[in-house]
């Protein structure tokens, strides 16, 4: 099965497109990309820029609230809307990042684990069995600890704990084609082990590997605000969602708008890609396709 070409994408998307969920949350999704590449244009304010007289400011629609703050202020006079819109930035990035690692990283491993197999596949399993032992969250805080504070080694941490679901995944798939006909007869015709699992295998297995960057993309932003809220990832004055969520917590009974409105990004954005993330899954499974 080919991914990339004409024919299979329009395929695909015309299965994609009969899950209301996943058009919702891809429409939420562009909104999200459109805020992080125009993050300059469309935000009030500069999202580090304090105004000391407007401090706890509450949202607009409030009789306390005035304009231009439309979301309100945090403890230090910073604006609200602004902050959320260039933390999409940093959530977005993270996301990208880690997904990226983990499924570069644990593509090769699974594919070369599955396709030589062997005490390499052993090692390579008990490996991932012992990441897979500890919980994602303690592991990546623990990791974060031990690296040092910030965003890039919580990035690093979050790529190492979602590795294993990559090779796993990548593995079972190879084992399950590397003897199949057309593998055989590409070995028959003289090609070798590199192009023998990268162009002949690799292609076939992306479907499920597409599936699961998708939902770990929504795990991995979940996993950096944990970070940024216990003070091992984003540190301030960075606009990132955990991060704000940690700086406004002494403030919940008296501001709610600090703590709700960086909460309800983080919930929109993850459901969001959890439910493309279905609909894709949907889309990509023949199963699926005849149910």
């Amino acid at each position: 099965m080919k991914l990339f070409d004409t024919g299979t994408l329009a395929v695909t998307w015309g299965y994609f497109r009969e899950s209301r969920g996943g058009l919702v949350g891809l429409a939420f999704l562009g909104l999200v990309l459109f805020a992080v590449v125009f993050a300059d244009v469309i935000a009030p304010f500069d999202p580090t820029l304090q105004h000391r007289d407007a401090l706890l400011l509450p949202p607009v629609w409030n009789e306390a609230g005035r304009w231009p703050y439309l979301l309100g202020t945090d403890a230090v006079g910073r604006d609200l809307l602004s902050r959320l819109i260039f933390g999409a930035r940093y959530s977005i990035f993270i996301g990208m990042v880690v997904v990226s690692i983990a499924v570069v990283a644990g593509t090769i491993l699974g594919l070369l684990a599955g396709y030589f197999g062997g005490w390499f596949d052993t090692a390579i399993m008990r490996l991932m069995d012992v990441i897979l032992a500890f919980p994602s969250l303690l592991l990546a805080l623990g990791l974060v600890a031990v690296l040092g504070p910030g965003l890039l080694n919580a990035m690093y941490a979050i790529a190492l704990v979602m590795l294993p679901h990559f090779v796993r995944l990548t593995r079972a798939s190879v084992m399950g084609e590397k003897n199949r006909d057309y593998v055989v007869a590409s070995r028959v015709a003289g090609a070798g082990n590199a192009r023998l699992m990268f162009s002949t295998i690799l292609p076939n297995c992306m479907a499920p590997l597409i599936v699961q960057a998708t939902l770990s993309f929504s795990n991995a932003i979940l996993d950096a605000a944990a970070l940024g809220f216990l003070g091992m990832g984003a540190q301030p004055p960075l606009p990132e969602w955990g991060a704000m969520l940690a700086e406004a917590r002494e403030f919940i009974s008296r501001a709610w708008w600090v703590v709700t409105f960086p909460g309800l990004a983080i919930l929109l954005t993850v459901l969001s890609i959890n439910l493309v993330g279905d609909a894709l899954r949907d889309a990509l499974d023949p199963r699926m396709r005849r149910s």
